[in-house]
């Protein structure tokens, strides 16, 4: 079997399903405005760290198995999601967070890369209204070295997500 390697997608850092996303969604720019860093950004503070934003600004792509179907949450780096809110939201009898295995075959990504879109399987997408405060976020392009900045409507947009307040509160 032979395997063909995006020659595009490599020399900007991005994983080839994730530059095949973009390229079907006509968002072939997003691709060189990709940034690969040395060291990984796997979490959002470590991300943040890298490109020099604030925490919020990242966009960490959770996924969590409500009654066992796998679910997106786009949550803004800062905060965490509030899973009862989740399970409310979708109207769940129960909402778990994925474990690795389930991440990896709903999306095709390990955690740590999992972009906003661009899944092996298409689930439901929530995202957090707190991401919309920004005029630009950070996601991750399919890596853990790898990220990408975009208008927070525009990823809500190609991600399919619906907008929604799931975030935890502070006391």
């Amino acid at each position: 079997m032979t395997t063909t390697v995006d020659t595009d997608a490599e020399e900007f850092g991005a994983h080839p399903r994730f530059a095949e996303a973009l390229r079907a969604l006509g968002l072939e720019d997003v691709l060189a405005r990709i940034r690969r860093f040395p060291e990984a950004t796997r979490t959002a503070a470590e991300a943040a760290a890298a490109i020099g934003c604030e925490l919020s600004q990242i966009c960490k792509s959770l996924i969590f198995a409500a009654d066992g179907v796998p679910v997106l949450v786009l949550m803004d780096g800062a905060s965490r999601v509030d899973v009862e809110r989740v399970r409310k939201e979708l109207g769940a009898g129960k909402v778990t967070r994925a474990d690795a295995g389930l991440v990896r075959e709903t999306t095709g990504y390990a955690i740590g890369g999992v972009p906003p879109f661009g899944h092996r399987t298409r689930t439901r997408v929530l995202a957090d209204r707190s991401l919309l405060a920004h005029e630009l976020v950070w996601a991750a392009a399919g890596t853990p070295y790898t990220v990408f900045p975009i208008e927070p409507r525009e990823l809500v947009a190609h991600a399919g997500a619906t907008p929604v307040d799931v975030r935890e509160r502070t006391a």
